[in-house]
C-alpha cells in the first residue's frame, strides 16, 4: 500500500469532521509506526494506517 492512500484517507476524514463542525485538535504523523492520529475530541479519536483503512481508535490499542 502507498502513502498516497493514507493521505487521501486523511483528507476524507478531515473533510468529514469539518462537515460535522468538529474541531481537529491534534493531527500527528508517527514516523515510527507510520500512522496518522487525528483527535477531534477526547471521545473522537481516529487512526489512519499506511493502507488508508481508517478506524476509530480504542484507547486499549495504544
Amino acid at each position: 500500500m502507498s502513502k498516497n492512500e493514507q493521505a487521501h484517507a486523511c483528507m476524507r476524514v478531515c473533510q468529514m469532521l469539518s462537515n460535522s463542525y468538529r474541531n481537529i485538535e491534534i493531527y500527528r504523523f508517527d514516523e515510527y509506526m507510520g500512522v496518522v492520529f487525528i483527535f477531534a475530541s477526547e471521545e473522537l479519536q481516529i487512526i489512519v494506517p499506511p493502507n488508508g483503512q481508517w478506524r476509530f481508535l480504542n484507547a486499549t490499542e495504544l
